[in-house]
């Protein structure tokens, strides 16, 4: 008998699961462990949250402006005509 399966599977509806093994006897005790696998936008986002958040100045750069969004503080508004006429997009 062996000590550990490695088996990939996709979670389905409900948040459910399957795994099969031919080896596993019916009634063996088991514990399982989930690892989520990261996908590729995952990585980037945190990549890039790690990079907005890696410098002193970066973090008080980011602080105040959360700060003037909370606040409602010298905060830039333009229509979508402007942007559209600005960005050409």
């Amino acid at each position: 008998m062996f000590n550990s399966l490695k088996q990939t599977t996709t979670v389905g509806p409900g948040g459910k699961m399957e795994l099969c093994s031919a080896e596993l006897l019916e009634g063996t005790p088991v514990e399982v462990i989930i690892l989520i696998i990261p996908t590729e936008t995952d990585e980037t986002e945190l990549e890039t949250t790690d990079y907005l958040w890696s410098t002193e100045a970066n973090r008080q750069h980011l602080l105040e402006a959360i700060d003037n969004v909370e606040k409602r503080q010298n905060l830039i508004t333009i229509t979508s005509e402007e942007w559209h006429e600005k960005y050409r997009v």
